[in-house]
Order: structure tokens, then sequence, then C-alpha cells
């Protein structure tokens, strides 16, 4: 599988395209000045406790107060707390924690109104961005991402990724961590760590203790509702997240993030350094790698297939519905089952595509084609869950329900990706009225009468729509012969077809267009 990066940037902000085998799989949007995306460090200010909900709102600096329930405090939220106050209150340089005396673990069923209070200051995370009318969602257990691992403060337990199966492999791994990591600090193994040597490891275990040295130093000085540390730049953080073997390009068209990239690229893979280029093309840089037209085919509530089928995407407040329909394509009425098998198949694997492009949360119902045998039911099941096994996001498949429906659960951590595929009519206008024909063959006249008398043109010609063109030409006395006679001069008249109905225009004898 080839992978290819394709980074847009613009004075809106930056589009990264992801492709896989040149077909667009991803595409992420970073506005500018987002202040507010997943992983960044805010120190929150708590508005309002809510003991009903068991949560609190708290100020960072969002047009709507941003929400933390109870469950996302972190076991080590006392303390948080108490090295907060410290920090802000003294002079406070044991940024590695070597000497501070941690707090007990809070209750799990506990309530928020026993550990926080209104204008208590506490660093918070952004966990989801803002969506819709709600403000971020956040968390007071703090992180670090880093490629290979990720460093959690207040904890000395280290985790490795159930995707890593080999028990060699995860005991070689937690060796390696347990002699590089500092105390009091945890550590989660990455996947992407799986058969990394010791010096990359240590590498990014040592730039994320660097980075939380840094959030240590600002911490005492941030404004309360003001953000203390930032994560990286969206093309590095996927670049971080899945660079790998298969890539073979990271083309971008900006000079700044250009090197922004390929220095971090250079710092996370230097052998990589050479698959980072600068587009210097004339046309745009989407067009080029034929993203706008894969961006224009695959938003829009009709997806189609290659085998004829075609999906019907809908959004509701609540869930997303997808349908399968089989449309055009031809079935052997014997063989009914087997198109049917076929046809979910090629849905499934759009399906799939589809949830990481738009990037859809929450709850997707799927209404697959129905199947009435049970083999033929699993294997479809199978591979839909083969197929999301690329998404990184989390999820959860459940089986086909008893009327042939699939429930999809999928985590959402920031506002869905929603591109407007139509377009205004020219002809209309976006009214879904045009102007009477009868009115516009008078237009017509009124500014041939105008070129002919009053600018003296000689030789001109009438450009229209070939439907207009067949009217004015037909008939033994025809429009053309009346202005023949009229202004004793032959007016040419040329169809042209990617004209919409209403619209004309008048060029001289040199083939240049007359402005009107």
């Amino acid at each position: 599988m080839v992978k290819e990066l394709i980074i847009n940037s613009t004075p809106n902000g930056v589009t990264i395209a992801l492709l896989q085998d040149k077909q667009l799989v991803e595409l992420n949007k970073e506005q500018v000045n987002n202040n507010y995306a997943v992983g960044d460090i805010y120190l929150g200010r708590i508005k309002k406790i809510m003991p009903g909900l068991n949560a609190a709102f708290v100020d960072v600096g969002y047009e709507k107060d941003a929400f933390l329930h109870y469950l996302d405090l972190g076991p080590q939220v006392q303390t948080l707390l108490k090295l907060t106050k410290v920090a802000r209150n003294g002079n406070f340089n044991d940024y590695l924690l070597s000497n501070f005396k941690k707090e007990n673990d809070i209750d799990k069923a506990g309530k928020i109104s026993t550990v926080l209070t209104k204008n208590t200051l506490l660093p918070v995370q952004i966990a989801k961005e803002p969506i819709s009318t709600k403000g971020p969602r956040l968390s007071s257990d703090l992180s670090i991402a880093g490629r290979f691992v990720v460093l959690v403060p207040f904890s000395d337990v280290i985790s490795i990724s159930k995707k890593i199966k080999s028990n060699t492999e995860r005991t070689r791994l937690r060796k390696i961590v347990e002699g590089i990591k500092p105390k009091n600090f945890g550590v989660i193994i990455r996947t992407v760590s799986e058969k990394k040597g010791v010096a990359e490891i240590q590498k990014d275990i040592l730039d994320l203790v660097s980075k939380w040295e840094s959030f240590m130093k600002k911490l005492p000085a941030t404004e309360p509702s003001k953000r203390i540390l930032g994560e990286m730049g969206r093309a590095s953080t996927i670049l971080r997240d899945i660079l790998n073997a298969d890539f073979t390009h990271v083309h971008v068209n900006d000079p700044v993030i250009y090197e922004e990239v390929k220095s971090y690229v250079h710092e996370i893979s230097p052998e990589m350094e050479k698959i980072v280029k600068l587009y210097k093309g004339k046309e745009p840089i989407f067009e080029h790698f034929g993203i706008e037209k894969q961006i224009k085919g695959s938003f829009g509530k009709t997806v189609n297939l290659a085998g004829g089928a075609y999906l019907v995407v809908e959004h509701t407040e609540a869930l997303h519905v997808i349908d399968v329909n089989s449309g055009n394509r031809t079935a052997n009425p014997e063989n009914q089952e087997e198109n049917a098998l076929q046809v979910n198949k090629e849905a499934a694997k759009e399906i799939a595509r589809q949830l990481r492009l738009r990037d859809m949360g929450g709850i997707v119902v799927i209404d697959f084609i129905d199947m009435h045998k049970a083999p033929n039911r699993k294997e479809l099941f199978d591979f839909l869950k083969a197929e999301m096994n690329h998404d990184r996001a989390k999820h959860t498949i459940l089986p086909p329900s008893k009327f042939g429906l699939v429930q999809i659960t999928r985590q959402r951590v920031r506002p869905e990706m929603n591109i407007v595929t139509s377009e205004k009519c020219p002809t209309c206008d976006g009214t879904g009225e045009i102007k009477a024909s009868i009115v516009l063959l008078d237009d017509i006249e009124s500014n041939l009468d105008y070129i002919l008398n009053e600018q003296a043109e000689k030789g001109i010609t009438l450009c229209v729509h070939p439907y207009l063109e067949a009217f004015i030409k037909k008939g033994l006395f025809s429009k053309q012969l009346k202005w023949f006679f009229k202004y004793n001069q032959w007016v040419k008249v040329k169809a042209i077809s990617s004209y919409h109905l209403t619209e004309f225009h008048f060029l001289s004898s040199k083939e240049e267009e007359i402005k009107l």
C-alpha cells in the first residue's frame, strides 16, 4: 500500500489529504489560529459545578464554557491541583517531580463537588474540539503524546498497546522503558514502537520530558483560561502518528510548512527526509494530484460506486444513516444472494473510507442490501471489520441485526468534515427561475441594435446555446433573415454547447468579445 500526503496551504488554513494507492482516504483541515486542537493544555478556571451531571463547566477562553466530567478528572487530580497551587505561589523548580509528594487517588465513584470548587485553577487538556453548539470537552488526566510513547505524569505504570501481540516484544519494550522513564511518570507504549531500538524510544521519551519541563516553566506565569502548551501542527501530528516505510511522498505548496515538515521528518526518521517535496507547479496542488475531483465526487448526499451501486448518506443530530442501493447493477434472479453480497462488500469498503474521509463520529447505522444466508452476513461483517482496521479512530462494530442493519460507534474528537459539492446555478442564480424566453430575445435584439447602430460594428457573430441558435435560424423568414433586412448586414449565429440556456455573447470580426 503506497501512501502520500498532500498539504495545501491557503490564507484560511491548511488542508491535508492522505492518499492510499492514489485514492483519497483522509482529509484534515487546520484553520488559522485554531486554539482548541486536541492535545492542547490550558489553565482552566472552574466557572460552575453541576452536581446533577457530576461535571463542571470550565473557562478556557472559548465563547462557550468547556465541559469537564468527573470521570475525566483522572485519579491524580488532587496531585495536579496541589502542583498548580505550589508552582503558582512560590519558587518551584522540581520540574521532574523527583521530590514531589503525590496525593491519594480520588474515588472512582465520587462526586465532583468534593474535588473542585468555583474559581479553582486547574490545567486541563482538550479531549474533543468544539463541535456544533458545544464547547470543548476536557480532561485533567494530562498526557503528552510522542511518536512511539505517551508520557503520563503522576503515574508509574507502563502500558503497552494491545495491538502488539508478541509476548517477547512486549517484554523487551517494557524493559527498555523501565530503564529510561523518570520517576513519577508513567508511559504508554504505542503500536508503532514495535521492533524499534533503544535509541529511538529513548529520544522520544526525552523529547516528551522536555515538553513537560516547558509546561512546568510556563505554568506559574500563564493567565487563567490561556493556553499553556500547544499540540504541534496538524501535518506534523499526522506524520507522527502514521509515518512509516509505506510513505513515498509528502508534497507541500508552502515554503514555511515545507521547512517545518522536513525538519520534523528529519528529526523522527532522517532516512525519509528526501520524501518531502516542495510543490512549485502553476496549477493548484489539489488539482494537480487529482484530489479536487475526488473531493467533489466523494462528498455530498449520494456517493456512486464503481460497479453501478451507490450510497445515500443522511445526517441527523443523533446519528448518521447510510443506505446501500444496488442501482443499475443487474443480477441473475437465480444468483441474487451472491449479487447482494458483492454489492454489500463493495459498499462496505467505500463506507469505511467515507467514515475516515468525512471524520463521521457518534452512531452510524448502515442499511445493507438484505441477505438471507447467515454465512454471507458473517462474511460481510468480517469484511467490514477488516476494512475498518485501517481507521485510527476508536470504533465498535455490531453484527447485522435481524433487520439487516449494522451499527457502528466511532470516536468523535473534532467536527465532521463537511464540503458542499453543489454549486449555484449560473442560469437562475440559485432562484430556481430563469428569464422568460420571449424577454431574452428582446434583450439580444436590444444589444444587437446598440452594437450595429451606435457602435457601427461590422461582421459580428452572436454566440448562444444550441437551442437558441435553432430558434433564431428556424423557418423561411427566420429571425436571422429579419435582422439582415433591418440592419442591412448578415449577423452570424454560432452555437456553443457549454453555454447555459440564457447565456449569449457578441464577437467582433476579429473574434474578440464585445463588452456590453
